[in-house]
C-alpha cells in the first residue's frame, strides 16, 4: 500500500511520501536508544510541563489538523474536532495523575518482616523504546492514548502509522518537538507494514503496541512472542447493544444510531449487534430506522454531516460483500443497503434484520455504518447472542431492573459494559477487550503501567 493520503470523498491523491530506507530508520533507532537514556532520568514535573505544552499546542492546531484528518480519512470535520479536544483532555489528565500512578508502591508490614527486609518498595520504571502500530480510524487519538501515558513514565515512543494518513502522523512528531521533547522521544517512522517485523526484532525496542486487524496482531504477536517482549494488542469488535423491556425506548434508539454511525460506523466500539427483546422489539427497530434514514451523508468538510466516506474503496467493497452475503443469505433490509450514486467511498447507513450464524456478518466485524439487528425471547437468549461473537471488545445494555444488571455483568464477555448508554473512552478508564478483540489495556493506571518494568525493591534488615 503506497504511503498518501488519498481524498475518500472524491478519490484523489493529494501527497505521495517515499518510504524511509534502512539508514534513516537506523539513524532514528540509534537516536530513540540513546534519547532513552537521559529522557529516562527526567522528573514527573519536567514530563508534565512538556507534555500540558503538547496539550496547548494541539489545541491551536485543532482546526487545522481537523481538516487533515478529515481529507485523510473522512471523519467528519465536528467529530476531527472533538478528537482533537479529546486527545489535549488525555494529554493533561496523564500530565497531571503520573506521577501518582506510578508511585512507589509499599507492601504490607508483615510481608516486609516475614522476607526478612528491613524495607520494601515496588517501583515502576519504564522499559525503553516502544513501538506503536496505529490504525487510520482515529489518527489522533489511538496515537495520543498510546504516546501520553508512555512518555510520562519515561518511555519513548516509535510510531509507524498507517499508510493512509501520513500527515496526521507526521503532525505528530512535530507536536512533540514543537513542545520541547527531545528529538528522539517520539519518531514517526513512514514506513510500509512489510518492514515492521524487522524493526520490532531489533533489540533497540522493548515492547509494542498495535490496534488494527486480527492478521496484523497476530505478526506482532507471533514476532513479539518469539523475541519475548511486551505487546499490547487491540483489535477490533463487534459490540452488542442490548435493548431489555425497561429501558427507555425512545432514548436507547436514538443513541443506538450515534453509537453505530460514529465515525462512519468506523470504530472499533461502535455498536454494531443491536439484541432487542421480543416486547420492545418492534418499537425499538421502527424507531432506529427513522433514525437512521434522517442521517445526512455527504462532504466530510460540511458542518452538517452526519456520515461521510468511507476510507477506501477496499474498505468501502468489504462492506458492500457482507451485506449482499446478509441479503443472499436472507437477511430484511430495514433501510439502506446500497452505495449512494456520485463520486467517492460512501455507503448508506443501513439495518439488516433476520440475522442468522450462517451469514458473514454474523461473525465478522462490520466496518462501516451497517448495523444488524436480532429478537431475543429473554435475557438469556440476549446474552447467548451477545457472546455468540469472536470478540469481545466492549457492550452496551439497556434496562433499568439492578437484576438484569447484576447478570449482564457477570454473563458478558466484554471488556466493558456500558448500561443505559454508548461506549466511549476516558483517560481515567482502562480500555481494551478478551478473546479476539485482544489483550492489554490502555488508559487509566493500568494502561501507564503496561509498558514499566514493575520492580521489586528489597533491603535486608
Amino acid at each position: 500500500m503506497p504511503i498518501a493520503t488519498v481524498n475518500p470523498a472524491n478519490g484523489e491523491t493529494l501527497k505521495t511520501y517515499q518510504a524511509m530506507g534502512q539508514e534513516e530508520i537506523e539513524r532514528r533507532l540509534q537516536l530513540a536508544q540513546a534519547t532513552f537514556r537521559t529522557y529516562r532520568t527526567t522528573t514527573f514535573d519536567e514530563r508534565a510541563r512538556l507534555l500540558n505544552k503538547a496539550a496547548d499546542l494541539l489545541e491551536e492546531d485543532q482546526q487545522d489538523i481537523a481538516r487533515v484528518m478529515t481529507t485523510e480519512m473522512g471523519k467528519p470535520i465536528q467529530q476531527a474536532r472533538a478528537e482533537a479536544a479529546k486527545c489535549a483532555k488525555a494529554m493533561r489528565w496523564y500530565a497531571e495523575h503520573a506521577e501518582e500512578l506510578l508511585a512507589d508502591e509499599e507492601p504490607a508490614d508483615t510481608d516486609v518482616k516475614d522476607s526478612g527486609a528491613s524495607r520494601v518498595r515496588v517501583r515502576y520504571r519504564p522499559l525503553g523504546p516502544v513501538l506503536a502500530v496505529m490504525p487510520w480510524n482515529f489518527p489522533l487519538w489511538q496515537v495520543i492514548r498510546f504516546a501520553a501515558p508512555a512518555l510520562m513514565a519515561g518511555n519513548v515512543g516509535l510510531l509507524k502509522h498507517a499508510s493512509n494518513v501520513p500527515q496526521t502522523a507526521l503532525y505528530l512528531e512535530d507536536l512533540f518537538h514543537r513542545a520541547g521533547f527531545t528529538e528522539g522521544c517520539f519518531q514517526t517512522l513512514l514506513i510500509g507494514s512489510g518492514a515492521v517485523d524487522e524493526i520490532l526484532r531489533d533489540e533497540r525496542v522493548r515492547a509494542a503496541t498495535l490496534t488494527g486487524s486480527e492478521p496484523a496482531g497476530r505478526a506482532v504477536a507471533s514476532t513479539a512472542g518469539e523475541m519475548v517482549k511486551k505487546t499490547v494488542l487491540e483489535l477490533g469488535g463487534s459490540d452488542p447493544f442490548v435493548v431489555m423491556p425497561s429501558a427507555d425506548i425512545d432514548r436507547a434508539a436514538k443513541v443506538a444510531v450515534t453509537a453505530r454511525v460514529q465515525n462512519t460506523g468506523q470504530s472499533c466500539i461502535a455498536a454494531k449487534r443491536f439484541i432487542v427483546h421480543t416486547d420492545v422489539y418492534d418499537a425499538f427497530a421502527e424507531r432506529f430506522a427513522e433514525g437512521m434514514r434522517a442521517l445526512k451523508v455527504g462532504d466530510p468538510l460540511a458542518e452538517d454531516t452526519d456520515v461521510g466516506p468511507l476510507s477506501s474503496e477496499q474498505g468501502l467493497r468489504d462492506v458492500e460483500e457482507l451485506v449482499d452475503d446478509a441479503v443472499r443469505g436472507g437477511a430484511e433490509v430495514l433501510c439502506g443497503g446500497e452505495r449512494p450514486e456520485g463520486p467517492g467511498w460512501y455507503y448508506a447507513p443501513t439495518i439488516l434484520a433476520g440475522i442468522t450464524r450462517e451469514m458473514r456478518i454474523h461473525r465478522e466485524e462490520a466496518f462501516g455504518p451497517v448495523a444488524t439487528l436480532y429478537r431475543a425471547a429473554g435475557l438469556d437468549e440476549a446474552v447467548l447472542i451477545a457472546n455468540d461473537s469472536p470478540f469481545g471488545l466492549s457492550s452496551n445494555v439497556w434496562t433499568r431492573d439492578e437484576a438484569e444488571v447484576d447478570r449482564f455483568v457477570r454473563d458478558l464477555e466484554a471488556g466493558g459494559v456500558f448500561f443505559n448508554g454508548m461506549t466511549a473512552s476516558h483517560p481515567g478508564f482502562p480500555f481494551g477487550g478478551v478473546k479476539r478483540s485482544g489483550y492489554g489495556r490502555e488508559l487509566s493506571g493500568h494502561g501507564i503501567r503496561e509498558f514499566c518494568n514493575i520492580t521489586t525493591v528489597w533491603h535486608g534488615a
